[in-house]
């Protein structure tokens, strides 16, 4: 049986809150999602949440409430899942790449300030693998420019930078809630922030721009005020992202002591590059990547996928899609990130990989990497 880079950690207190959410009056727009919302948002140290159907519509309604236009430009990174560029180009601006950092893999602040143009109007910045951004010093650039600042914290809840857990310093921050995520609720996603009309926004957006007063002329009347989509989550989601969040903190205990034996067991393999952690910061520890040095990055995966290890390569540099070939990024080139790219595997880490599977993960990538 292959064990995989990543799955869900699913137990009994998790069936039994959607057993229970499936016995109430509400499956869908009901008060589970609000106490899910709250949860996260208290757990982040953030004023507003907002969940809704899937991290990429977290990511679209937060690119909708900063206010992207044709014609605007959003600085993000390329080693990156394709919805943290594709948000961009939903509500017509251009997503523009900005090179890593080669330790960290993160965004470079310093090309972001070398991308900036008059058109630019927002910074996405990704914190990969549950390593979180350089955020002071991006934020320091996107205030200079007064540009907004969205984080891409998919992999990277429960993460913290300087002593804060991520999603309590940009203006807005993401996160989903797929089974291989930190927490899950089969899919799903969230934009937290501590600005109140971005939240209403937000709101508004992901339940198709209708809202409801019924000071305006009964408890009937509705009307729609602004173009949205149906991005709701269901109770039923939500019942199930209550429970796991109760769990978030021994999930990244599990992780992190995971990533410190594989530290401890690739420390002398010259062919392997391992995780760098940034200064101050604690990983979620979504991923683990290494680099591998000595060039023969598919052999190696190849031989890996047929010892029955299903790792993976994260990511593909976004504007390599034939999708952004064909318009308009063929002369698009991040030196760092595709050199990351080219080396770079996802090895097994998530909370239920036993001691056992790990030593047999750590012993066929070492042979592997010779």
């Amino acid at each position: 049986m292959m064990i995989p880079y990543s799955t869900q950690s699913i137990d009994e207190d998790d069936i039994q809150a959607v057993t229970e959410a499936l016995r109430s009056a509400y499956l869908t727009t009901g008060p589970r999602i609000e106490q899910f919302e709250q949860t996260v948002a208290d757990y982040a140290g953030v004023s507003y949440a907002a969940a809704v159907s899937n991290g990429t519509a977290a990511l679209h309604a937060a690119c909708y409430a900063a206010g992207i236009q044709p014609g605007d430009e959003v600085i993000t990174s390329p080693l990156t899942f394709a919805a943290s560029a594709n948000c961009v180009l939903y509500c017509g601006g251009k997503p523009v790449f900005a090179d890593v950092r080669p330790d960290t893999y993160n965004i470079d602040p310093d090309d972001i300030r070398r991308k900036i143009t008059e058109k630019t109007k927002a910074v996405i910045a990704v914190d990969l693998a549950g390593q979180p951004c350089d955020l002071d010093a991006i934020r320091k650039v996107t205030d200079e420019h007064r540009l907004i600042l969205i984080e891409d914290a998919a992999h990277a809840l429960g993460a913290v930078y300087k002593g804060k857990r991520v999603g309590a310093v940009a203006d807005m921050t993401t996160f989903s809630f797929h089974p291989v995520k930190p927490v899950t609720t089969g899919e799903g996603g969230m934009v937290v922030t501590n600005d109140e009309k971005l939240w209403q926004k937000i709101k508004l957006f992901r339940s198709h721009g209708i809202t409801r007063d019924d000071n305006l002329a009964g408890g009937w009347y509705y009307e729609q005020i602004a173009l949205g989509y149906n991005y709701r989550i269901t109770d039923i989601q939500c019942a199930l992202g209550c429970s796991q969040m109760k769990k978030l903190d021994s999930f990244l205990a599990k992780r992190k002591e995971l990533a410190a034996y594989y530290d401890q067991a690739f420390a002398d393999c010259e062919n392997i590059i391992q995780p760098y952690q940034l200064e101050d910061t604690q990983s979620g520890w979504h991923l683990y990547m290494i680099q591998v040095k000595n060039g023969n990055r598919k052999e190696v995966f190849d031989k890996l996928r047929a010892d029955g290890i299903g790792v993976n390569v994260h990511y593909i540099p976004v504007y390599r899609h034939p999708y952004y070939q064909a318009h308009g990024y063929q002369q698009v080139h991040c030196p760092n990130a595709e050199t990351i790219y080219e080396r770079i595997i996802s090895l097994p880490l998530y909370p239920g990989l036993s001691k056992e599977q790990q030593e047999y993960v750590i012993g066929c990538v070492k042979k592997a990497v010779g």
